[in-house]
C-alpha cells in the first residue's frame, strides 16, 4: 500500500507513535523513527519495522527545537532521499489544576504538542514543494498526519495546557490543509480517545479504572495503539487521496457526548 514511500514519525519509540512507525512499515514505507529520550527503545522498533523488509533508523531530536527539526529533515533527506509522510505524533502532558498550573507547565506542553507540529509539518513541506508529485509513488507530493485528541473538542479539567494545545492543532491543521492543497499536499489529523499507552496507565490498568472509563465511551472497549496505526496507513495512501483538512476521531464513540444517551 505504502511501497517506496518514506515516512517519518514523531515520538515513536512508544505507545501510539510506536504502533503507527511499525503499521507503516508493514504497509511498505520506509520509516524514520524519532525520539527524544529512550534510544534503545527506539532501536528495537527499528528492528521490528526492518523485519518487514523496508529501511528503517533511528533519529534523536527533540521536535520543539527548530533547528533539531531542520537538522532532522536535511539528514531524512539526504539518507532516505525524501519525505512522502509525516506522522507529527510527539506529544506529552504536564497537568495541574488550572490555579496551580506554572508558566513551565503551559508552556512546555505548547511547545512540544504545537509548536512541534509546526516545526515538523514547515520543514517536511519545504522537501514536498521541491520535490512535487512522482505518480509512480503516489497521487499526494506530500502526506501530513497531525496527531490530536478528543480533547481538541472536548474540554479537559485539570488539563488546560493539553486541550489548548489540541484546539490548536485543529486549527492549524485545517489551516495548512487550505494552503497546502493546491500543492497536492494532504493534511489531515487524526484524534485518538481513550487509547491503551504509557501516558494514561492510571485510567485503565485497573478493573476499576477501566470500568470507569469505558462510561465515556459507547462502544464498550478502550482503544489500542493499533487502532490509530491502521487510521494512519489508511489517511497516508492513495486510498484516501480525496480526503483533505478533515480530523478522524477513532474514539470508539467518545465524542458522541454519551453522558446525554439517556436524557438531556
Amino acid at each position: 500500500m505504502l511501497q517506496g514511500q518514506k515516512a517519518l514519525v514523531t515520538g515513536a519509540n512508544s505507545g501510539i507513535g510506536k504502533a503507527t512507525a511499525i503499521g507503516l512499515g508493514r504497509a511498505g514505507a520506509d520509516v524514520v523513527v524519532n525520539y527524544v529520550a529512550g534510544r534503545a527503545e527506539a532501536e528495537q522498533v527499528v528492528e521490528e519495522i526492518s523485519g518487514f523488509g523496508v529501511r528503517a533508523a533511528a533519529y534523536e531530536a527533540d521536535v520543539s527545537q527548530e533547528d533539531q527539526v531542520a537538522a532532522m529533515i536535511e539528514r531524512m533527506v539526504a539518507e532516505f532521499g525524501t519525505i512522502d509522510i509525516l506522522v507529527a505524533n510527539a506529544g506529552l502532558q504536564r497537568d495541574a489544576p488550572f490555579t496551580e498550573m506554572t508558566v513551565a507547565q503551559w508552556q512546555k506542553v505548547l511547545d512540544v504538542n504545537l509548536t512541534g507540529q509546526f516545526l515538523c509539518a514547515r520543514e517536511a513541506t519545504k522537501e514536498f514543494l521541491r520535490r512535487g508529485v512522482v505518480p509512480e509513488v503516489s497521487r499526494a507530493a506530500g502526506k501530513i498526519i497531525c496527531m490530536s485528541s478528543v480533547h481538541q473538542l472536548i474540554p479537559w479539567a485539570g488539563h488546560v495546557n493539553y486541550a489548548a494545545s489540541k484546539g490548536g492543532v485543529q486549527m492549524m491543521m485545517t489551516t495548512l490543509a487550505q494552503e497546502l492543497a493546491p500543492h497536492r499536499i494532504r493534511v489531515n489529523a487524526i484524534a485518538p480517545g481513550a487509547i491503551r499507552t504509557p501516558i494514561n496507565r492510571s485510567a485503565w490498568d485497573t478493573p476499576d479504572a477501566e470500568k470507569g472509563l469505558l462510561q465515556l465511551i459507547p462502544y464498550g472497549r478502550v482503544g489500542d495503539p493499533e487502532d490509530i496505526a491502521h487510521a494512519a496507513v489508511g489517511l497516508a495512501s492513495d486510498l484516501m487521496d480525496y480526503v483533505v483538512g478533515t480530523t478522524l476521531y477513532v474514539d470508539g464513540g467518545m465524542t458522541l457526548f454519551p453522558g446525554f444517551a439517556a436524557g438531556g
